[in-house]
């Protein structure tokens, strides 16, 4: 069947008794009673079809792993030669098909070492349910004649954590009681050193809602936020997967937990009569609720997951309700657990918990938004530092899929000994690999070496850069001669050539031969320039060497105090803008346009100080310019293109205030892509749509970003120059206003936004 999503994790129940009399149980004391009807203990005939149905699934879906847990009632009552048993049905069954992950959750009183030994035998990892210290876990968790647990329990987990069998301590569950202390819960349960706190919210519906004694519909909100501090007090010191999924959700991650967030279920429970059930937490609304109408015997997992209920989980953002759908936080929510949405026959509502969930996201974003925020976006110079880590990742993964190719371990090896070269050659190596048209070659490279040939940067003129490995190679041994060079080493630098030509990126174009010639030659470097020897003839080239044959890249300098900006109109790699580059421009036009420049700086520095004071920084964002076919179009000033940070594509025929919202346009665009690459402003996975002041139909928060962060810019520029477009200002408010609602913003993402409004309001002052 299509379109289903595969169970990765079954809860088995293999017992369907319990030692205990939890009154908040949901199995025994909620609307469902099916327990009663079924055997106490799973058979064996349902263990060997159970694992034969996983197994199935798991060849039918290519799944690299399963989780398979071991639940009751308590499952420590089926004894160990059950227990033992279903281990190795489901390890037989998986072997060479799925890795298998065994668990189980357990009260823990009847726990010893005779089971602690086969579970280590079997690498089956323990979670213990435990509601904090004494008086908290003595509120519900008690034995039928009223006995405390207390004791029992705190011996079982002794024994976990004892050194042989320390590594099956998965961690404690913790169902969470308002009238219980939040602090010494938590304290007492960190006192247990786990692996990992699970605190959950007790199961109630709008037809069952939970106990709130003070009658505050936020009383579980506040109760956890009180924990949540005194976790951060503490700086965190075991890993609580309540608030960990919360903050995973708030930087644009996935949720860590079924209670929480968008993502589709892919969970089946299989009873101990052999029954398919849906996810057990449904026994709270209704009896029949998680019922499916199949078992092991005669259906396959994947009818289980055809089935509409559970299908109705597996929807993300159109699976909530509609109230929910329009609210901020939804995706951390996720609308909270199904079960808890039931109300007069049906889950399409808000979770009884709704304002407890509002409260409490927004209470964990306000305390953590600081912490949480990526540092890139108000620190120029980690964004520098996180784009120079990112190429070099990139790169890092080209060469794992070259690795083999003669040509491509040798220019490694050369590039290997330009970084260990000392202070030269590593200052001259970071040049050369922070040069915005290496992310371009490496993109393409990486491209071409995967299959993926769709977007792969075109070279100049035709065809070569990003063709294959031979190109790659070559690429990267003109990139090593030009760190060798720059930095005045003495390593033997041999550059391949094509076509007559080569380019030695950061420095220039060096003709070698007629068009169509290919070879190779040697470069060093001379006390006033390089030389290169091709064959037996050597020739100087460079600065001061006046050979005709050397094109260097030319620079511009935006004023007396700014680094030289690269005028870069030879690299083949260019070709990475919307529209095509021109051609390397002669003597007369080069300098033409630095006039054009120089105009256009002098425009933004009357019209917008900020800006150019943020561009002449030493961590400048602008480094290098190239210049474009054609002039300004509507709607496409300045162009960012497939690159690394510091590359602006700039309408070579513009005049100066076009150049002027070129440079402003360009490197706002730049800025937030080189943003959008190393940080997360907004989270992909969902199908939110915003209507734009701009556009005639709803657009992705990303479009409506990237309008807004561009647009501010362009509003204060064309104040300060002309008259201001009637009605631009109150449309970007309007975008803020949608902005501040989207749910798909990380706290990083609604920083920014914020910072666009501190922006525009400075204009409209």
């Amino acid at each position: 069947m299509t379109g289903l999503i595969a169970f990765r994790e079954i809860v088995l129940k293999v017992h369907s008794r319990c030692d205990l009399a939890c009154d908040h149980c949901y199995v025994y004391e909620h609307a469902d009673q099916s327990w009663r009807a079924r055997p106490k203990v799973i058979s064996p005939e349902v263990i060997s079809r159970t694992a034969s149905r996983l197994a199935e699934h798991a060849r039918d879906h290519a799944l690299p792993s399963v989780t398979v847990i071991l639940h009751g009632g308590e499952p420590l009552l089926a004894g160990t030669a059950r227990l033992r048993l279903v281990c190795e049905e489901f390890t037989r069954a998986l072997a060479g098909t799925a890795a298998l992950d065994l668990r189980i959750h357990t009260n823990g009183l009847q726990l010893g070492s005779r089971h602690l030994d086969l579970f280590d035998e079997f690498g089956v990892r323990v979670g213990i349910s435990l509601d904090g210290d004494r008086a908290a876990n003595d509120r519900h968790r008690r034995f039928a004649d009223g006995r405390t647990s207390h004791p029992l329990v705190l011996a079982a987990v002794a024994l976990l954590r004892s050194p042989p069998y320390r590594h099956l301590y998965q961690g404690l569950l913790c169902t969470v009681d308002v009238a219980n202390d939040p602090v010494a819960v938590l304290d007492a349960l960190v006192e247990l050193d786990p692996p990992r706190v699970d605190f959950l919210l007790p199961h109630a519906t709008w037809d069952t809602p939970p106990a709130r004694p003070d009658g505050a519909p936020d009383a579980y909100a506040r109760w956890l936020l009180r924990v949540f501090d005194h976790w951060e007090r503490h700086e965190r010191p075991v890993p609580v997967r309540l608030f960990e999924s919360l903050l995973s959700t708030l930087r644009g991650g996935p949720s860590l937990t079924e209670s929480l967030g968008l993502a589709p279920t892919d969970l089946v429970v299989v009873e101990t009569d052999g029954t398919l059930e849906q996810v057990d937490s449904l026994k709270s609304a209704y009896e029949g609720a998680a019922a499916t109408g199949f078992n092991v015997f005669d259906h396959a997992f994947d009818e289980v997951a055809a089935h509409p209920g559970v299908r109705a989980r597996q929807l993300g953002l159109a699976g909530v309700s509609e109230t929910c759908r329009r609210c901020p936080v939804v995706r951390s929510c996720g609308g909270g657990l199904y079960t808890h949405r039931y109300r007069d026959g049906g889950f399409d509502n808000p979770s009884v918990y709704c304002t407890d969930l509002r409260e409490l996201v927004d209470g964990v974003e306000g305390r953590a938004a600081a912490r949480e925020t990526a540092p890139q976006l108000a620190d120029p110079a980690e964004l520098v530092r996180s784009q120079e880590e990112l190429t070099r990742v990139l790169l890092a993964r080209l060469h794992a899929d070259l690795a083999d190719e003669p040509g491509w371990a040798r220019a490694w090896e050369l590039l290997a000994a330009v970084e260990e070269a000392g202070d030269a050659g590593a200052d001259a190596l970071d040049a050369v690999l922070d040069h915005p048209f290496t992310r371009t070659w490496v993109l393409a490279a990486l491209d071409t070496a995967r299959g993926d040939r769709h977007s792969g940067a075109a070279p100049a003129g035709g065809s070569g850069p990003g063709a294959g490995p031979a190109e790659a190679a070559r690429r990267l041994t003109a990139l090593t001669a030009a760190a060798v060079l720059r930095g005045g080493l003495d390593l033997p630098a041999e550059v391949a050539y094509r076509d007559g030509e080569v380019y030695l990126p950061t420095l220039g174009l060096l003709r070698l031969g007629a068009p169509g010639t290919e070879g190779r030659a040697a470069l060093r470097a001379t006390g006033a320039g390089y030389a290169v020897r091709d064959g037996r003839t050597e020739h100087r080239f460079g600065p001061a060497a006046g050979d005709a044959r050397w094109q260097p890249v030319r620079t511009w300098s935006p004023g007396p105090d700014s680094a030289p900006v690269a005028l870069e109109d030879l690299d083949p790699y260019r070709t990475c803008f919307a529209r095509p580059p021109r051609l390397r421009l002669g003597a007369g036009e080069a300098e033409e346009w630095r006039g054009r420049l120089d105009g256009a700086w002098a425009l933004l520095r009357a019209s917008l100080p900020e800006f150019t004071r943020a561009a002449t920084a030493g961590l400048s964002t602008l480094t290098t310019l190239t210049p474009l076919a054609g002039g300004p179009r509507a709607g496409g000033w300045g162009e960012a293109g497939r690159h690394g940070p510091g590359a602006l594509g700039v309408p070579y025929a513009a005049g100066v205030p076009e150049t002027a919202l070129a440079l402003l346009t360009g490197r706002r665009r730049a800025r937030l892509r080189a943003l959008t690459e190393v940080t997360d402003l907004y989270a992909l996975d969902g199908q939110w749509q915003h209507p734009s002041p701009w556009r005639e139909r709803p657009v992705p928060v990303s479009r409506l970003l990237a309008d807004v962060h561009e647009r501010v810019a362009v509003e204060a520029y064309r104040r300060a120059t002309t008259a201001p477009e009637p009605g631009a200002s109150d449309a970007i408010h309007r975008a803020l206003d949608r902005l501040s609602g989207a749910a798909e913003l990380t706290v990083t993402g609604k920083r920014l936004v914020a910072e666009l409004r501190w922006e525009l309001k400075a204009v409209d002052a």
